[in-house]
């Protein structure tokens, strides 16, 4: 029997367009590259891993990308390079505003780019996942307040929460797009899940007590911290309860909205003579999507045919929780805030609907080219379709991977001066300065080393009298240990319950 030869038009068509899309940069792993540059950093140091990035991007375009300058702004941070890192991450967020103008103005315009998935996932261009762009004006907010530019970082704040209200009124309607594409290609809304995918990783307890899969308790309880020592109680407020409402039971998010009005009160300003201490402490890595690959039967009119889909499963986190940091004497209580792998998973699962569906029309409109190939180009264009659909068909596994994969928040008063750090009973290497009337002190814990950025002090305190003054009856923050014995006044270190009452704020040692 003669096999009808496919026309050379679209034969070679079809060759080039799997050789085209196979070598396509938005193609590469994402992954791979990250996973390069977690190597170098902890083989060479930031700067290596910094060059590693930046050896990926040769082009104009490719060095103005949202993810590389999201990847090089997380980079410089940790390599407290703040001014180039903010230069960085405002060359992302242009990119993210972009999307934010016209997820407000045209939303089609961003709902069309979901033709290009027809194709693969990764062919759409990077918007960034949902939580990237609220950590972005976070970080943003943090470099700010690292080199003292208050007023800025205050910007970055209010516009953490006008992004979160316009992220959610866009996926509503992008779910919505996604489900009329696939009915129009014959597949049903009804095709939620896949045999063989790790669900369970979705639905866990943790990701299921998200109440979505953008808004961090970190970006709020910030805010709440900012409009504080700005003097602004009356927005700190809302901050520090939108943070309780996304971790309750927090001990030190509760104490938080509690303490605000003593804390700014003239007379225990008057009376403070230590330091308002704000630990920031990151850990581990921000997680990985790793692709997942899946065949499915496609009915055509010859019969079935076995179309290649792949989607992406994110492993839940098995590293090891932190519980104290201590300073001084004293030991403060740290409590988890943010765990970025619980986000990005229930991101994932907040994606998988619109995914799935996308994933399907797929299935049956490569399985309906590979069928007319076959039918025009015998075996020969059977194995040039059934070779385009498996390199085309390849999970997005973009994500911002230079990010910490969690966050603990400590909060207690230190005495001004120079003071060695210790996390879980492990020491810093070098001692950090506290001074004013509040300090933030941001530290990260980097393949088993530490990083400490550069403490802000904000304020500074009242004239130190010969005498102490007194403390005020209750405690403005919740101290997560009463001092060790170093006073007469101390009581042996304890770690009080979440909702415990506040705990007498400790008196500076006497000179």
């Amino acid at each position: 029997m003669k096999i009808r030869p496919l026309p050379y038009a679209r034969f070679w068509g079809a060759l080039v367009l799997g050789i085209a899309l196979t070598g396509c940069a938005s193609m590469q792993s994402h992954d791979k590259l990250a996973t390069e540059m977690q190597t170098a950093g902890q083989a060479n140091g930031i700067p290596a891993a910094l060059a590693r990035l930046e050896a990926s991007a040769t082009t104009d375009d490719e060095k103005k990308a949202l993810l590389f300058n999201l990847e090089r702004g997380e980079l410089l941070r940790m390599d407290r390079r703040y001014e180039d890192s903010t230069g960085a991450f405002q060359l992302a967020d242009a990119k993210v505003k972009e999307w934010e103008e016209a997820a407000k103005t045209n939303p089609d315009k961003l709902l069309g780019t979901v033709g290009a998935a027809l194709i693969s996932e990764r062919l759409k261009v990077y918007e960034g996942q949902d939580y990237e762009k609220v950590w972005l004006t976070t970080r943003l907010a943090l470099n700010r307040l690292a080199v003292g530019d208050f007023e800025n970082a205050r910007v970055d704040i209010k516009r953490t929460h006008e992004r979160e209200a316009i992220i959610a009124e866009f996926r509503a309607k992008e779910t919505l797009a996604a489900e009329e594409e696939a009915k129009s290609k014959g597949a049903t809304s009804g095709s939620k899940e896949i045999n063989g995918y790790p669900v369970e990783t979705l639905n866990d307890p943790e990701v299921l007590a998200l109440k979505n899969g953008y808004s961090n308790a970190l970006s709020h309880y910030l805010a709440g911290f900012l409009y504080e020592v700005l003097n602004e109680p009356g927005l700190a407020a809302p901050g520090y309860r939108k943070a309780i409402e996304l971790k309750p039971e927090t001990g030190v998010l509760e104490e938080g909205l509690r303490g605000l009005d003593s804390r700014t009160s003239f007379t225990w300003q008057r009376r403070q003579r230590m330091t308002d201490v704000l630990f920031l402490v990151e850990a581990g890595d921000a997680p990985a999507r790793k692709p997942k690959a899946f065949t499915l039967p496609v009915p055509t009119g010859r019969g079935l045919v076995t179309a290649s889909i792949s989607y992406p499963v994110i492993e839940p986190s098995n590293d090891p929780l932190l519980s104290q940091i201590s300073a001084a004497g004293f030991d403060f209580k740290l409590e988890k805030v943010v765990d970025v792998n619980v986000m990005a998973r229930r991101a994932l699962k907040d994606e998988m609907p619109g995914m799935v569906l996308r994933g399907v029309t797929r299935a049956i409109a490569k399985g309906v080219l590979q069928n007319e190939l076959q039918k025009r180009g015998g075996l020969i264009g059977g194995l040039i379709g059934a070779a385009a659909s498996v390199a085309t068909e390849q999970a997005d596994d973009r994500m911002w991977r230079m990010l910490p994969g969690r966050v603990y928040v400590a909060r207690g008063y230190l005495p001004p001066g120079e003071h060695t750090i210790s996390i879980n009973g492990r020491p810093l290497s070098q001692p950090i300065q506290i001074e004013g009337q509040y300090a933030l002190v941001p530290l990260r814990i980097y393949h088993n080393g530490f990083l400490t950025g550069k403490v802000a002090s904000i304020g500074q305190l009242a004239t130190v009298a010969a005498a102490p003054a007194p403390a005020p009856e209750k405690s403005t923050v919740v101290e997560t240990a009463t001092p060790a014995k170093k006073t007469p006044q101390a009581r042996p270190a304890r770690t009080p319950r979440p909702a415990a009452k506040p705990a007498a704020v400790p008196k500076p040692v006497a000179q």
